[in-house]
């Protein structure tokens, strides 16, 4: 890892923040450049926030990525909305996400009154235009002009690459000059086992959809590098709320954890860069969502 200490370049933490299902950890992993975020259609799949490092010659942006802001319904939601508004606290830029093929309304408003008004300055990031035509486009950021006073108005699609070195440029004049928070070939804070088990986590969300919504929490019980064979063995038990949904997740004769197993496996050779070798188990634990101790436990909100 290498550090510049008496370089001073633009340097500072921008938070992106907004509804659940915004795109913004997709955002993050496109202005970085690699997978550092879990992504799936389902609505808040981040569960914790996260720093990523966008590294430049002339800046270092840390992206705080935070769990889509809402109205809380059991422990865990009050947890992940806690984590949000941490992330609030120190940061130089909010970025308030905006999908742009979903009609503002009620939750952004929502969102908007958490950020606070004038505090710090706030880019509207309008995201997913590559699905938006720009009359929506236009109309989506007047309305969200009624619920802030934006120092910059950015459209862009993280899938498609498109505009996002405008919302560089638009952060960037607000950054204070000073060091790098992080060495220049670090991607992001979190750690090697917290990335594993949430790879994990995101193969269940993406292939059981609604089946199992969010009573899914992964704990990594076992991670061991073989230097002869160059193998890791990662052991990783899956935990639910009833046992319907261990069932769903086991699937007809294993097929369903055989899958997500598969899927983890090729992402964490990709992060690990050697073969691995996955175990997965499933247990139940019942309205583990309602125990503060279970959610810390399991990483989300500020747990890990």
């Amino acid at each position: 890892m290498t550090f510049a200490p008496d370089e001073s370049v633009r340097s500072g933490f921008v938070a992106l923040v907004g509804r659940p299902n915004a795109g913004k950890s997709t955002l993050v992993n496109a202005l970085v450049g690699t997978k550092v975020a879990i992504t799936s259609d389902t609505p808040q799949t981040t569960r914790h926030r996260l720093r990523a490092v966008l590294d430049r010659e002339d800046a270092q942006i840390v992206l705080v990525d935070t769990p889509g802001l809402h109205k809380p319904v059991d422990a865990l939601g009050e947890e992940v909305n806690r984590s949000s508004m941490m992330a609030l606290a120190d940061v130089d830029v909010v970025a308030l996400c905006v999908d742009a093929t979903a009609p503002v309304g009620a939750g952004d408003a929502w969102v908007a009154e958490r950020i606070g008004s004038g505090r710090r300055p706030v880019v509207v990031v309008m995201t997913k235009a590559d699905i938006a035509d720009a009359e929506t486009i236009a109309r989506q950021f007047a309305r969200v002009r009624e619920l802030v006073s934006p120092t910059a108005e950015v459209a862009l699609s993280a899938k498609d690459g498109f505009n996002l070195e405008a919302l560089v440029e638009a952060v960037l004049p607000h950054l204070p000059m000073g060091p790098r928070f992080f060495p220049r070939d670090m991607t992001t804070d979190q750690s090697l086992e917290v990335m594993l088990a949430e790879l994990v986590r995101e193969k269940v969300l993406r292939l059981t959809r609604d089946e199992v919504p969010h009573a899914v929490g992964v704990q990594l019980d076992e991670l061991e590098y073989d230097e002869r064979s160059d193998r890791h063995t990662v052991r990783a038990t899956i935990y639910v709320e009833r046992d319907s949904q261990k069932g769903i997740i086991i699937g007809k004769g294993g097929e369903m954890i055989r899958t997500i197993g598969t899927e983890a496996r090729l992402d964490m050779e990709r992060l690990l860069g050697t073969a691995v070798y996955l175990d997965l188990r499933v247990k139940v634990k019942k309205d583990w969502r309602r125990d503060g101790a279970q959610i810390k436990r399991f990483g989300y909100g500020e747990g890990l």
